[in-house]
């Protein structure tokens, strides 16, 4: 795609964000006067997470273009190093945090929405917020990823700042139950102790195979592409 298109797109979404969550945060829920706020929930944390990464590509796009035909050797360091952000956050954070949020929301809403997204969430978030928070996640991180060759880590030092994030969201949540009594998700106080350890074991396993997910992709993706060009320039030169 062409550079123009993929900066307008990217605008389009980070200001989707930006609408997402000052609507979500104008909303008078209980949960958001408790302990922690907004910020023990893994949506809102997800929303922050894509928010800033997608405000990385804007300001990515719009160093590329006005530093493009230029010499100045600091100007393309400093675009390099911004880019390189750009893509660790892509990997270890937008990805497999934002898939695993939209996966595991509608997988538990399926099954019993009681236990993730209770009715009497529906007085106060409107469908179309909902799907805000919970889908255009993953198509949007689909489109970023056709879009820009992402460049991604070492598979050890990728996995390992996933299973970091993972473990802290998890001490986060155990810490405000510790304080609150209440634990964030209703699942949580319908299981045992050793259940518990399991689940959250699972969900540091899930987001880490999302990672290898994402990894995988990208690089099918523009591999694919890549031998498509081949492909053309030798039927062109025969």
């Amino acid at each position: 795609m062409a550079l123009i298109p993929c900066q307008v797109l990217r605008v389009a979404i980070l200001l989707s964000y930006l609408s997402v969550l000052c609507h979500y945060k104008a909303i008078e829920m209980p949960a958001h006067q408790t302990y922690g706020g907004s910020w023990k929930f893994l949506t809102f944390i997800d929303l922050v997470i894509q928010a800033v990464f997608f405000g990385i590509c804007v300001l990515s796009d719009l160093s590329c273009l006005l530093t493009k035909g230029s010499d100045n050797q600091e100007q393309e360091r400093q675009l390099k190093k911004l880019i390189s952000l750009r893509d660790w956050m892509m990997a270890v954070l937008a990805f497999p945090v934002g898939v695993f949020v939209v996966t595991m929301f509608w997988v538990l809403y399926v099954y019993d929405r009681e236990l993730v997204y209770p009715k009497l969430l529906d007085n106060f978030i409107p469908p179309w917020l909902n799907h805000g928070m919970h889908t255009t996640v993953l198509p949007f991180l689909l489109l970023e990823m056709r879009t820009t060759n992402h460049q991604y880590p070492s598979r050890n030092t990728g996995m390992a700042t996933v299973c970091g994030f993972s473990i802290c969201y998890i001490l986060w949540v155990c810490w405000v139950h510790h304080v609150t009594g209440v634990w964030v998700y209703p699942l949580l106080e319908n299981i045992g102790p050793l259940a518990k350890i399991v689940f959250f074991f699972l969900v540091t396993v899930i987001i880490n195979i999302y990672y290898v997910l994402g990894e995988k992709l990208n690089s099918y993706i523009w591999d694919l592409d890549k031998s498509m060009e081949t492909s053309e320039k030798r039927i062109k030169a025969d």
